[in-house]
């Protein structure tokens, strides 16, 4: 792993989040993006070699309102970049960490993601991400 290539955090409102994070990091959102995959609008800001992600949910059902609802806005995730994610996801699971999908998707800025369970990572969702190549 190289980085940590972003935060996630959820959110109820995108555009509400959006103008709180713009003071708050002294920067623009530069681009927004919506997800079908996860059933998310998502909103990005540099931070330094990182950025943040905030994801709004598309639908009430959703994995980003259950969260909400259990856990309150915050952190949903931590992200980081990997070089091949497909070696990554056998090394991971040869030591013992189970996946929510051991084949990775399409995600936000051109990405393939894969994420970690939780119950295997102290509490915390992983995603792994790898930039998509064309």
């Amino acid at each position: 792993m190289h980085k940590i290539e972003h935060i996630g955090i959820a959110v109820q409102n995108l555009e509400n989040a959006i103008e709180k994070y713009e003071i708050l990091l002294n920067t623009p959102c530069y681009k927004t993006e919506m997800v079908n995959s996860e059933q998310v609008n998502t909103a990005f800001f540099s931070v330094g070699d990182s950025k943040i992600e905030l994801l709004a949910s598309l639908d009430t059902e959703g994995v980003i309102p259950k969260f909400i609802a259990k856990r309150g806005e915050g952190l949903h995730h931590i992200a980081f970049e990997v070089t091949d994610i497909e070696k990554e996801i056998e090394r991971l699971k040869q030591a013992g960490f189970s996946f929510i999908n051991e084949v990775p998707k399409i995600g936000a800025d051109n990405k393939l993601v894969c994420f970690i369970h939780p119950k295997t990572a102290n509490g915390v969702l992983i995603e792994l991400c790898q930039e998509i190549k064309s």
